[in-house]
């Protein structure tokens, strides 16, 4: 199953995206709204990061009271992280006067912001541009592609995919946007991955079926190795899809949605990768026979994150050692040296832990030659499997990072 490119509408939900502004020297939208019927809930997973900014608190404490959601209010341009009691009672101000406005509880807004950390929020600015976002809102697809622009960054471009699945002789649609380009190491996952359904479904069932999607596609997907302060990944549930309420995570219709659901979160991850900032490459690192899921994903990781794998990667340099001695640093119990295999696209360069009798520098160099490479290694010793999906690491990483703020 494999999602496609842009947005497609979504029975009860509507977008609205304005310029608040909250970026002071740039002229684009950074204020998005999402309004969804009565009746919709919603679940979602955020980010370990234990300094996690502010409305991430506010987010968990709104869903923690109640799964009914009416509205998420996004802003770009400010994380509103590390800015303790007063940047929580920015968040609040901005979710109140929205609540205001609408006649809804505050508990029924869920707040997201992404941008630079440490600096207060402009509230002024976001509440006097909440009736125009509030009047900008539709269901179009247009409406979708605006929103997956406001919630750019560093973003080279925006990340907005659907995917269909049929449930009880109904067609049930998914789109998902996601944003993110770099301080991207999700665990849960600075990215933002935000899906809207008309699936009818419980709010524990959601919850369930949206924590495994993560686990196997934000949560394997690695640009620099920091996690943000404000990583979240939400979904909510319009319940406007004509077929029966599903409850049970493991039916047959919860699995036909779940796979839905993965297939789209898998490729806004890879979205996320390809996007990195300064990437030139996008890389699967595939761990497999290794002695559980939790070993492949320690391994693969590991490779992935290795700052000398990442510039080899970037100088398309065959250099297989730096490989191999990242899987021997993975923090896993023991390795057995004598039964791995590495490959590097259709070349083994490693066998039963030495070089390939019949690898050459040429044939390494050419399969390091393409934009899109794969890392594949066989442990030897079980059936654990893991992929992780980075990029290179380049000089214009540094660039971008070094000039974030300038």
């Amino acid at each position: 199953m494999k999602s496609s490119v842009g947005g497609l509408p979504v029975k009860g939900v509507r977008l609205g995206a304005v310029r608040a502004p909250v970026y002071k020297n740039k002229e684009r939208d950074d204020l998005l709204l999402m309004a969804f019927d009565e009746g919709s809930i919603g679940a979602c997973v955020t980010t370990t990061n234990q300094f996690c900014a502010a409305p991430v608190h506010v987010l968990r404490a709104h869903l923690a009271s109640t799964p009914s959601v009416r509205y998420w209010l996004l802003n770009a341009g400010n994380a509103n992280a590390g800015t303790g009691a007063s940047g929580m009672e920015a968040c609040r101000e901005t979710v109140s006067s929205l609540a205001s406005l609408t006649g809804v509880s505050d508990d029924a807004i869920w707040p997201f912001s992404t941008g630079v950390i440490g600096e207060p929020l402009p509230v002024q600015s976001i509440c006097d541009a909440l009736p125009k976002a509030l009047d900008a809102c539709d269901a179009s697809t247009e409406a979708w592609e605006r929103a997956s622009r406001a919630i750019m960054t560093t973003d080279t471009h925006p990340k907005l995919r659907h995917i269909q699945c049929e449930i009880g002789g109904q067609t049930v649609t998914l789109t998902g946007m996601a944003k993110g380009s770099g301080m991207i190491h999700p665990n849960m996952a600075t990215m933002f991955g935000l899906i809207a359904s008309d699936i009818v479904m419980s709010s524990a069932c959601l919850q369930v079926l949206l924590k495994q999607a993560v686990n196997h596609s934000f949560n394997c997907v690695t640009v620099d190795g920091d996690t943000s302060t404000n990583d979240a990944c939400a979904i909510v549930a319009t319940q406007t899809a004509n077929h029966e309420i599903i409850t049970d995570p493991a039916s047959p219709e919860a699995q036909v949605f779940a796979s839905a659901l993965s297939a789209l979160a898998d490729d806004l991850a890879e979205m996320l990768a390809r996007d990195g900032e300064g990437a030139t490459k996008f890389v699967r690192v595939i761990c497999e026979d290794a002695t559980s899921d939790e070993d492949a994903h320690a391994i693969a990781n590991t490779v992935a994150l290795s700052p000398l794998v990442k510039t080899a990667l970037a100088a398309s340099d065959p250099n297989w050692g730096r490989i191999v001695a990242a899987v021997g640093r993975a923090p896993i119990s023991e390795i057995a040296i004598d039964r791995v295999n590495v490959w590097i696209n259709d070349v083994q360069i490693v066998e039963n832990g030495g070089r390939h009798p019949e690898y050459t520098e040429e044939a390494g160099q050419a399969a390091m030659n393409p934009v899109d490479i794969d890392i594949r290694i066989s442990m030897g010793v079980g059936s654990g499997y893991c992929r992780v999906m980075t990029c290179d690491l380049t000089k214009e990483y540094v660039r971008i990072n070094a000039e974030y703020r300038t």
